[in-house]
């Protein structure tokens, strides 16, 4: 077992293991968007899981560091809360801020985190960045708010675990960038009504099934 020590807290764990995944289970919050347990290597592209690590020279998300018996981590630093108030307001800069409305109210990560780093869901640091469209279709049976979106690519990865590829992608560039259908799998056992693991993993409800 190796133990390592998180904002002066031992831990007693598995050597190896995610550090993010660690500091979650003994109930040490750390802001993340991306995060898949199963997913190897992590995605690792929300930049909001920062922490310190001592030894390193400046702060590193925590979901690409693996356990090491002696480490010494710190996850409320002046820098990282920084480097994360800054993704997140950029989050937020494309995202429309519709809670009332919104079917992930109350269980939004970007709620969580807003009123954890004392962020406002409404900023003004950085001009708004929504697309010209606000609902476009994902094949028949799903709907897909771009504006919403927050570009984690849970869905991807899901479908690609269930399926044994993706049948989604990300299409465009920069700020344009969405989550695109492109196409089926031959002899498809299950459809993807019938699968809907894209919606279901969703933190923000970018992606509905559509009912009815």
């Amino acid at each position: 077992m190796a133990i390592i020590t998180v904002d002066g807290l031992s831990i007693e764990t598995e050597p190896g293991r995610n550090l993010l995944s660690v500091c979650l289970e003994n109930d040490i919050y750390i802001p993340h968007l991306c995060f898949m347990e199963w997913l190897d290597p992590p995605h690792a592209s929300c930049r909001l899981c920062y922490v310190e690590v001592e030894g390193k020279a400046g702060p590193v998300p925590s979901c690409t560091v693996s356990v090491a018996s002696g480490m010494a981590v710190k996850t409320d630093t002046v820098e990282v809360r920084s480097l994360q108030r800054t993704a997140l307001k950029f989050f937020l800069s494309a995202h429309k801020v519709e809670c009332k409305v919104c079917p992930a109210n109350r269980q939004c990560p970007l709620q969580e985190m807003a009123k954890f780093l004392k962020v406002p869901l409404k900023s003004k640091d950085l001009n708004p960045r929504l697309k010209e469209k606000d609902l476009e279709a994902l094949q028949p049976c799903f709907e897909y708010y771009p504006n919403r979106c927050v570009l984690c690519g849970k869905c991807l990865h899901t479908c690609e675990r269930v399926k044994g590829q993706s049948l989604l992608t990300f299409a465009g560039r920069g700020i344009d960038m969405t989550v695109s259908f492109y196409g089926g799998l031959p002899n498809e056992e299950i459809s993807c009504e019938e699968c809907a693991e894209c919606a279901a993993v969703c933190p923000v409800k970018a992606i509905l099934l559509v009912t009815g």
